[in-house]
């Protein structure tokens, strides 16, 4: 997970992390202390897609109506869950799960644009990013229903996965349109649709003449320009430990968007097993590989979230030779192989990464 280091002029905005004081230290070391130097930051809160969201806007003009931004926001926000979520019975993605039909099912062309985009991250990666894990996801306990008190029998796990397939749903761009080449296909898009979501926002601040700003959503981010203290946003991703919060590295975020993908706190426990929640479409069990947590910093939030999943699907050897292939900037955080006192961790950070990502 990633987080905003905040400046000292507005209050202490960590992710959905406690506002412990020793956070405030930790924050007040990393970010200095030149308060003369501050512009003003407005702040904007909410909640969406089951989670928060946050925006920070640096210098806004005095005419700029506060109220009036945030509601813009917030309408924004519900259009889109009310097209991509799977927890909703009346958006548009439900209603397309839900039907039968495997003729050419009529949508907005906002979903085709998100599930195009899904289509070429799941090409790119041979699978491993796959809208259509869904019935996986929920047979394991990480959807709208219940979690699981059992593990699947190989029977399930074997029936969901004859459901799971990227090329077995189409698009049409003109009129839009989703098909699906059987009646029980399932499309989740929880793994992009809060990256869509900022990068929305992030068009929609801009659209105000605004130039600098920061956008989350979920932990999932697209900063541009410079904070309040004229510098680069700086970000703190999370150190992958269940057992406790701290931050693992600062990176500065310099017009980008950037994502990070990891199982370490959604998990579900049974018979003392923890098992992730993110789901390989080839096996159709949750991960079991060394990796922790990936990082991907890219120019859209939307393709950030879609590769932070598909490399932590393909784990750290996999992954990491496909992100230098690809030129994609990631950082791999992954378990290492002797325990010592304590969880103890290895990175592999790509160049593109290297080259982005190192904080002043």
């Amino acid at each position: 997970m990633t987080h905003v280091l905040p400046s000292l002029t507005g209050p202490l905005q960590i992710g959905r992390w406690p506002r412990g004081l020793a956070w405030l230290c930790l924050s007040l070391l990393l970010v200095g202390c030149e308060r003369d130097a501050h512009q003003r930051v407005l702040a904007l809160h909410g909640s969406t897609m089951g989670t928060s969201y946050s925006v920070q806007l640096v210098a806004p003009p005095a005419e700029l109506d506060r109220n009036a931004l945030a509601e813009q926001i917030d309408a924004r926000l519900a259009d889109i869950d009310g097209l991509m979520s799977t927890y909703q019975a009346s958006s548009e993605l439900s209603r397309f799960n839900n039907s039968r039909t495997t003729d050419w099912f009529p949508v907005s062309p906002e979903l085709v644009a998100v599930i195009e985009a899904a289509r070429a991250v799941s090409e790119a990666s041979a699978g491993a990013f796959d809208v259509s894990v869904g019935p996986l996801v929920n047979l394991w306990g990480f959807g709208p229903a219940p979690s699981a008190d059992d593990i699947p029998t190989a029977d399930e796990i074997q029936t969901a996965l004859a459901r799971v397939g990227w090329r077995q749903l189409e698009v049409q761009a003109q009129p839009p349109a989703l098909r699906k080449s059987r009646p029980d296909l399932y499309v989740d898009l929880s793994a992009i649709a809060k990256g869509y979501a900022v990068d929305q926002l992030a068009g929609l601040i801009e659209a105000q003449g605004l130039i600098d700003y920061l956008v989350e959503i979920g932990g999932e981010l697209r900063g541009r320009g410079v904070n309040g203290r004229g510098a680069p946003w700086r970000i703190a991703i999370e150190r992958p430990d269940a057992n406790q919060r701290a931050v693992f590295q600062v990176v500065a975020l310099r017009d980008l968007g950037m994502a990070t993908s990891g199982g370490y706190r959604n998990f579900v426990e049974i018979d003392g097993q923890r098992y992730s929640h993110t789901i390989d479409p080839a096996s159709g069990r949750p991960v079991s590989h060394r990796l922790a947590s990936v990082t991907v910093l890219a120019d859209e939030c939307m393709q950030a979230d879609a590769w932070a999943t598909a490399l932590l699907v393909l784990g750290p050897e996999r992954g990491l030779a496909l992100a230098e292939q690809r030129g994609l900037a990631a950082l791999f955080i992954e378990h290492a192989r002797e325990a010592s006192a304590g969880e103890a961790f290895v990175t592999q950070a790509t160049a593109a990464f290297a080259a982005q990502a190192t904080a002043p």
